[in-house]
């Protein structure tokens, strides 16, 4: 299994868009074949900062997803909106 932390920082006035991307992109990533958990959650403590929390089943699902058509469209936007940092982990 991997495990992905994707650690966002967003851009003045732009947490809004990007929690919506977010969100979108993780009901469709919870419906792809491979994705173990999948969810996103704001900070209490820091104001905009999202993390991502991904789980896979391997790499080829991993792949597959990062592919995607919602993953392309949704992470071009939140890109768009900050700055991320990803960590990966095999389990």
């Amino acid at each position: 299994m991997l495990r992905l932390n994707c650690f966002f920082q967003a851009k003045d006035g732009r947490l809004d868009d990007a929690l919506a991307a977010a969100k979108e992109l993780t009901a469709a990533s919870l419906k792809q074949d491979g994705c173990i958990a999948y969810d996103v959650f704001a900070s209490a403590t820091r104001p905009g900062i999202l993390l991502i929390c991904e789980t896979w089943r391997d790499e080829a699902a991993l792949a597959a997803h990062s592919a995607s058509e919602p993953f392309v469209k949704n992470v071009a936007i939140i890109n768009d909106c900050g700055e991320m940092k990803i960590e990966k982990f095999e389990m």
